[in-house]
């Protein structure tokens, strides 16, 4: 009998009791001494709970996800932007009030880490100053639908300005030298200082990697995919000591690890310095058709290791040293389409004082970097209008201070080029046709081995911007080449090695979109099919 339960008792299952008529009234069993202090029901507690398990949940995460962020910024090194003296403009927002941006992209030989080490190079190269052996610079056109890269061959003698170490203070003077010792005189910012006087084009940012940076990203995309004519055997010869190591048979193979450095870093079995720049142009397109292939974002685990990898690879100015800025960037390259990213290499001629060295083809690689200063794009895909930057005749003009007759006006010869002795008298011919028209106290700069490669108006503050400009209009000098500098003390015309004949500044046609000089060695970034040739003695 005691199995039954007493009738009329009125329980569920689990002996959880139905509450009378009375109770859901209100009341309690005990006639409403209860009242008020009804127990919440279950389902409110469990949902009372979830909601708190959730919330707790949302903190982790988002906890989690801070501590993941500070990681992954803490892993970033930075360094300052410049640390050259340089005097590049940086260009006028188009009618839209977009900029260009420029990134000057640095491969270090740094061997100052086992890691490094490890991937090249001899011991006796540690401690030494690294070398910039891999120097391109991107540009992002302002209106973000083409882009642009652009190398420099590390052999490539240039005029390096004066350069401060951020870290020792240590001032190391003007000097004409190879290009890649640029980064053992001041760090990436005489690097980038180098490459401003040279293009006359204001860059941004840097961003700098090393041997084992390299790797980690390739190995991080899930490897890069290149490709060779012939076998390829990178190794030292008696003619040629040295060697990569990259070893492979003909044909489209995916480079991972150490063979990925090897590739970046050959150059004997390409022939030429020059024709690694290319290879590496090749590997760059095809790491881009990679990713934009890969669906990163949306795959949580190959984006972290895509952010680790590239924190810890990469070193960056420091205006630009957070992952916020590098993903915002980053975001901005992407939405550019492969087929509007054009790579090349800067029109070069062999050095006269060193045929293993080149120097810049003074007339070409003015048209390229005219190109870039103009926003104007590399390829023949984009519209007219993608060339119109707000650049000479829409710029503002400001009242000079006084008559023509009473501006102070100094004239240097700096004709000089890489290629090209300077031309003798040109200051005092300047000097002379200004007083002609009027600027009678115009006079000549007898200082002598002066070098730029465009003609520059300078002025060392605001109060005298409306005399520099009046004077370049007078000379026919555009606008855009009027800028102010802490190196002059009044209004001083620089004759540059674009006017070595003639009074009058020679007027220039605007560059067309995709109007190449034909030794830039262009390649589209969707051309897939590109492979190397390797020279002969390499071949195995």
């Amino acid at each position: 009998m005691t199995q039954h339960r007493v009738q009329g008792e009125n329980r569920t299952p689990r002996g959880i009791r139905h509450r009378t008529a009375k109770e859901s009234e209100g009341g309690g069993a005990d006639g409403g001494s209860r009242r008020g202090r009804r127990r919440p029901r279950r389902g409110h507690r469990v949902l009372r709970w979830s909601a708190a398990t959730v919330t707790l949940l949302i903190l982790g995460t988002a906890c989690a996800g801070y501590l993941y962020y500070e990681h992954l910024n803490g892993n970033i090194q930075k360094g300052e932007r410049s640390s050259g003296d340089s005097k590049a403009k940086k260009a006028a927002p188009n009618a839209d009030g977009q900029t260009p941006v420029n990134i000057l992209l640095i491969g270090s030989d740094s061997r100052n880490t086992a890691e490094d080490l490890k991937l090249g190079g001899h011991r006796e190269s540690v401690g030494s100053p690294p070398l910039a052996d891999v120097q391109m610079l991107i540009h992002l056109s302002a209106d973000r639908k083409s882009a642009a890269m652009v190398s420099i061959p590390r052999d490539t003698r240039v005029d390096i300005p004066k350069c401060k170490d951020p870290k020792t203070h240590h001032e190391y003077p003007a000097t004409n030298d190879i290009i890649n010792t640029t980064l053992a005189r001041g760090g990436a910012g005489c690097t980038l200082a180098t490459w401003q006087n040279l293009t006359g084009v204001y860059i941004d940012h840097w961003m700098m990697i090393d041997f084992a940076g390299v790797v980690r990203m390739a190995d991080a995309i899930g490897g890069v995919e290149v490709c060779v004519k012939q076998n390829v055997w990178d190794h030292s010869t008696p003619a040629q000591r040295g060697g990569s190591g990259l070893k492979m048979k003909a044909g489209t193979h995916k480079v991972y690890h150490e063979q990925a450095l090897q590739w970046l870093r050959t150059r004997h079995a390409w022939g030429s310095d020059v024709m690694r720049s290319r290879a590496q142009h090749m590997y760059l397109n095809s790491m881009i058709r990679t990713l934009k292939q890969q669906n990163v974002f949306t795959d949580s685990g190959r984006l972290m290791d895509l952010a680790e990898a590239a924190t810890k690879s990469l070193k960056v100015s420091e205006e630009i040293g957070t992952v916020k800025k590098l993903y915002d960037l980053g975001m901005e390259l992407k939405s550019v389409p492969t087929n509007r990213i054009t790579s090349m290499t800067m029109p070069r001629v062999e050095d006269p004082q060193n045929s293993e060295h080149v120097v810049p083809d003074t007339a070409n690689a003015e048209q390229m970097w005219r190109m870039l200063r103009d926003d104007v794009p590399f390829d023949d895909k984009g519209k007219a209008a993608a060339a119109k930057q707000t650049t000479d005749d829409k710029q503002a003009t400001k009242a000079p201070s006084t008559s023509d007759d009473g501006i102070g006006v100094v004239v240097r010869n700096a004709t000089r080029s890489a290629t090209l002795g300077p031309v003798g008298g040109r200051a005092g011919a300047i000097a002379q046709e200004l007083v002609r028209k009027g600027f009678t106290k115009a006079a000549m700069d007898g200082t002598a081995g002066l070098s730029e490669n465009r003609t520059v108006v300078r002025y060392p503050s605001a109060a005298l911007e409306g005399d520099a400009q009046r004077v370049a209009r007078s000379l026919g000098i555009p606008l855009s080449s009027v800028r102010k500098s802490s190196d002059v003390t009044g209004v001083t015309v620089v004759v540059g090695a674009d006017w070595r004949t003639g009074t009058s500044y020679p007027k220039q046609s605007k560059p067309k979109a995709g109007e190449l000089p034909g030794n830039s060695d262009a390649i589209n970034a969707s051309e897939s099919g590109k492979c190397m040739d390797v020279y002969a003695p390499y071949r195995f």
